[in-house]
């Protein structure tokens, strides 16, 4: 008889490859390809390299018993649909501490701009008349309250909870958690819309004057500013995956940047009229832009071709994407939830929410939670959406519970860890990559490049090696000029004694031989 505990195992070994297909990341058919190279050496390391890449998709799947918490969506019975069921039925099924994260908070100086730090804690609030406010929303802890006493555009959370930055009237402002004001960036002025780039430590601000801006908030220096010529623009959002920016303008562009081209990496024609709002997913592979036609368009970041398009009856003043590929619309005093709306056409939302009497300003999902949070006119409100937040996180990468200890070295990580902005490229497989391509060809692209940059200087550029004129040279021959040695004692000896012998000749104490050239001519030549 077979032996129980084999079969046991079998079927548990079984169970595990199938857990692990959804880690792996090698292509089983690409290992046909390698088994018919001549080359061993490269035949070898392509199979060692297939091995690790499966070893470590199965321990990825073998420590998915630590991974405790399950995503749960709305399921409807019978007739029901799930974008019938109200906040207020909600609150009644769930538990007390989930019922807590519904609230309104009735406010009289919006509308608002929201913004919640990368775990999840806490909460930053901007309206229109002055009125920001931060605060551990979770915990019902207020950090600091201003009235400042002018016009607010944007309000946007920094590295931690401990410093956000202010889009005002005229400057960008920085305060800390206390609400003391920090420093004032006079280099952005009229600023529309702020976000900042985690891992690179970089502010950026777009306004009325047109330019694109990135501060480094580390050095406290402008790392450089971008010219779109495209006029105001009040739409901004971060590709999560890759750090580029996108814009949206009043022609119905959208427009990709990185810290280190002058010119957009991608314009996208997407809308008949001006962009209203982007999204973009934290994987880096869908957006979605909304526009003052009515339009809702979802498109594919690796094609850059559209997906889905959906009709909003009042146009999109705001979009999110939550961890769980939920996307959140607001038009009007209308908030709508969608699922599963990249995979296929969806003919019904998942969710929808009313907030009367107000306009929805700005919404974003909370990190690591089912929450949605929106600002409107009338001030700010949260609401319960099962199935949107990530239920696992990384503590070495965003701690919802972390200690004041841990939040201080983790900021120390993320200085020592900060990745430079010449490291911003489209295609994060770039970098490390060798460029093959002839030295004829990188020349040509080098002065398409050049003349890019420079259209009203465009002239041939010279590719010349570095000669015995070269600065590095001149200044070895400086520093050389201050060092005396033996040997240079000699050389300054046998220089006078040169100069000597050639002043005896001058004054003709030594005659010479008379050269051809001196008899022909009949004189003697004297040195």
């Amino acid at each position: 008889m077979p032996d129980k505990k084999s079969n046991k195992n079998g079927e548990e070994d079984a169970a595990l490859k199938q857990a692990a297909k959804k880690y792996s990341r090698a292509d089983p058919k690409a290992l046909e390809g390698v088994n018919k190279l001549e080359n061993k050496k490269l035949k070898h390391g392509l199979k060692k390299k297939y091995k690790e890449q499966q070893e470590a998709a199965l321990k990825a799947a073998s420590t998915e018993m630590l991974l405790t918490e399950e995503a749960g969506f709305l399921e409807a019975e019978g007739v029901e649909k799930t974008y019938q069921f109200t906040q207020r039925a909600l609150k009644k099924e769930v538990d007390i501490a989930t019922a807590h994260k519904m609230f309104n908070l009735d406010l009289q100086l919006g509308p608002y701009s929201i913004d919640y730090t990368r775990n999840g804690r806490h909460l930053l609030i901007g309206g229109k008349k002055g009125h920001v406010a931060a605060f551990d929303w979770q915990g019902g802890q207020l950090s600091c309250e201003l009235q400042l006493r002018e016009t607010v555009r944007d309000v946007k959370w920094l590295h931690n909870e401990t410093m956000f930055a202010v889009a005002q009237k005229k400057y960008v402002y920085i305060y800390d958690r206390t609400g003391a004001e920090v420093h004032c960036l006079r280099n952005h002025i009229e600023v529309n819309k702020l976000d900042f780039l985690p891992y690179h430590f970089l502010l950026t601000s777009v306004g009325n004057t047109g330019y694109l801006k990135y501060q480094d908030t580390s050095t406290g220096k402008l790392v450089v500013e971008h010219r779109t010529k495209l006029g105001k623009c009040d739409v901004m959002t971060q590709n999560p995956f890759n750090a580029i920016m996108h814009l949206g303008h009043g022609n119905g562009v959208v427009t990709l940047w990185s810290p280190n081209m002058s010119t957009p990496l991608v314009k996208m024609q997407c809308h008949r009229g001006p962009v209203t709002a982007l999204a973009i997913d934290h994987a880096g592979k869908y957006m979605a832009s909304a526009g003052l036609d009515g339009q809702l368009k979802l498109w594919d970041l690796r094609t850059f071709k559209p997906l889905q398009e959906y009709y909003t009856p009042t146009p999109a003043a705001s979009l999110s994407i939550s961890q769980r590929g939920l996307l959140a619309v607001g038009f009007g005093p209308h908030v709508s939830v969608w699922r599963d709306c990249f995979q296929t056409k969806q003919q019904s939302p998942y969710m929808n929410h009313l907030q009367p009497g107000s306009a929805i300003q700005d919404l974003m999902f909370v990190p690591f939670e089912d929450v949605l949070g929106f600002g409107h006119s009338k001030g700010m409100s949260s609401l319960v959406v099962p199935g949107s937040g990530e239920p696992n996180f990384d503590s070495l990468e965003a701690n919802p519970f972390q200690t004041k200890r841990q939040r201080q070295e983790m900021e120390v990580h993320a200085l020592l860890d900060k990745i430079q902005p010449e490291m911003i490229t489209l295609d994060v497989a770039h970098i490390g990559q060798q460029d093959k391509a002839p030295k004829d060809v990188v020349n040509r692209e080098r002065k398409e490049a050049w003349e890019a940059s420079n259209p009203q200087e465009a002239k041939e550029l010279r590719f010349r090696a570095r000669g015995k004129n070269s600065s590095s040279r001149r200044v070895l021959r400086k520093k050389a000029k201050n060092v005396i040695d033996q040997k240079k004692i000699d050389m300054q000896d046998r220089i006078e004694e040169e100069k000597k012998e050639r002043a005896k000749r001058r004054a003709g104490e030594t005659d010479e031989a008379v050269t051809a050239l001196d008899r022909f001519l009949g004189k003697k030549r004297k040195f």
